[in-house]
């Protein structure tokens, strides 16, 4: 006759203990959901589990094995739900406090490898060039492949000035390439803002913290108290998201109430409508929102209210598509569980999810030149010209932002855009001057 061992027999009891306690509990959070845990899946659970313990080459303490186990079960459901161990936890309150160490990358798993969302702004990982979608093939010649995402991290965490090795696939790119990378401190300056030219304002976020709401209303009042504002350029480009609470309070400065996202999910909580508060804290002003592939989460919430409510138009590339909602549950003291619980929706009902936000505008990043012209004639060159009879001198040079196009050429577009828009406004004739019509029209 086998014999159970205890830790086993343990294991079995508690398992049968869950299993006649869950439909009262799963009744009480879902009425539809009467299903009780396969008991016969779970004996082959506790049989596997015993197999491996007692037949093992090497021997594994008996948590230590349960951890395995549940980070298997999460790492197998989505790129996003994981197990966080106590330093895991950690570093999630530290990334959405705006502080931490590390290289500067936001990561997902996919088809086994670590593919980066987006370098944050600043970051070792950004001033060396790596990019939305590269994907991390080794970490000091270590094969990514087979690790989880936390086992990838782990690696990839290390006292600040210790430096790492990373092998690079890109997409394009034949071969893939080494770089050495010097781990830093990680301050986020979650919110910038500048004048592009006289009047058309550029505020950029790179990641949506507790006080990023704040941080963008006080900067959109610091440009709009230096001078009238003729436009706004929202650069959201490489921003990986992060709390969902901020992308509702940057979009909400911007629109004069109105949903600005929703969600859904299997439990009764996950229903949640997230809506704007009344009045524009930019008095209407014109705004061309920035997204690239390595606009995600938060990010797509706010290009995507912007673009129902015909509030913004939306510039640049298709964003990342993450369109899902996690909720860190503890599990003890020290550990949890973030589990993707919940789906957003725009406001018009579009998935997020793997479809992202497609841009009103699509202007992808590119290398411009611009042609020199200053040795190009014209009339105000020739000798004996008639001089401008409304005394313009003819030779006062036109201003083009040439330094711009050449750095970023989509920043370069949205400000053509914004001047454009501008243009329009003040041509247009107001109805009311226009003449009433008459019988013998």
């Amino acid at each position: 006759m086998h014999t159970l061992s205890p830790s086993l027999l343990m294991l079995r009891c508690g398992l049968l203990a869950l299993t006649l306690a869950l439909p009262f509990s799963a009744s009480a959070a879902d009425p539809e959901s009467e299903d009780r845990l396969p008991l016969d899946e779970l004996r082959t659970f506790a049989d596997v589990f015993n197999q491996i313990r007692i037949g093992y080459v090497e021997q594994i303490d008996d948590s230590q094995l349960l951890e395995y186990a549940i980070q298997g079960m999460l790492m197998n459901l989505d790129p996003h739900s994981a197990y966080l161990d106590k330093d895991d936890f950690e570093d999630l309150q530290n990334t959405t406090s705006g502080e931490f160490s590390g290289l500067g990358l936001e990561v997902g798993m996919e088809d086994g490898y670590v593919k980066i969302i987006a370098p944050i702004d600043g970051s070792p990982a950004a001033e060396a060039g790596l990019m939305s979608g590269d994907v991390i093939l080794n970490l000091d010649g270590k094969a990514v492949k087979g690790m989880s995402l936390n086992e990838a991290i782990d690696l990839m965490r290390g006292p600040k000035g210790s430096e790492i090795e990373l092998t690079i696939g890109r997409p394009g790119e034949s071969q893939p390439f080494d770089v050495t990378l010097q781990r830093d401190t990680i301050k986020v300056a979650s919110v910038r803002e500048r004048f592009l030219e006289p009047g058309y304002g550029y505020i950029r976020v790179a990641q949506f913290q507790n006080q990023t709401g704040p941080d963008v209303k006080a900067a959109l009042q610091r440009l709009m108290e230096e001078e009238e504002l003729k436009g706004l350029v929202l650069d959201l480009r490489n921003n990986p998201g992060g709390v969902l609470r901020a992308s509702v309070d940057v979009a909400g400065l911007f629109m004069d109430s109105g949903l600005v996202v929703y969600t859904e999910g299997r439990l009764p909580n996950s229903h949640i409508r997230y809506s704007a508060e009344p009045g524009d804290a930019s008095a209407g002003t014109p705004i061309v929102v920035l997204i690239n592939g390595g606009s995600a989460s938060a990010s797509e919430i706010v290009a995507g209210a912007l673009q129902d409510h015909n509030r913004a138009v939306i510039m640049g590339s298709d964003s990342f598509g993450k369109g899902s909602v996690q909720t860190v549950m503890p599990i003890s003291e020290s550990r949890a569980v973030k589990l993707t619980t919940a789906l957003y929706f725009t406001p018009e009902g579009r998935s997020i999810q793997a479809a992202g936000i497609v841009p009103d505008i699509l202007v992808e990043r590119a290398r411009v030149t611009a042609y020199d012209t200053s040795r190009q004639l014209s009339e105000a060159d020739l000798n004996r010209r008639l001089e401008n009879v409304n005394g313009d001198s003819g030779d006062k040079p036109r201003k083009v932002s040439s330094e711009l196009l050449a750095s970023d050429n989509q920043l370069y577009e949205a400000l053509t855009l914004l001047k454009g828009v501008n243009i329009l406004g003040k041509r247009q004739r107001p109805a009311a001057i226009l003449p009433a019509p008459t019988d013998d029209s």
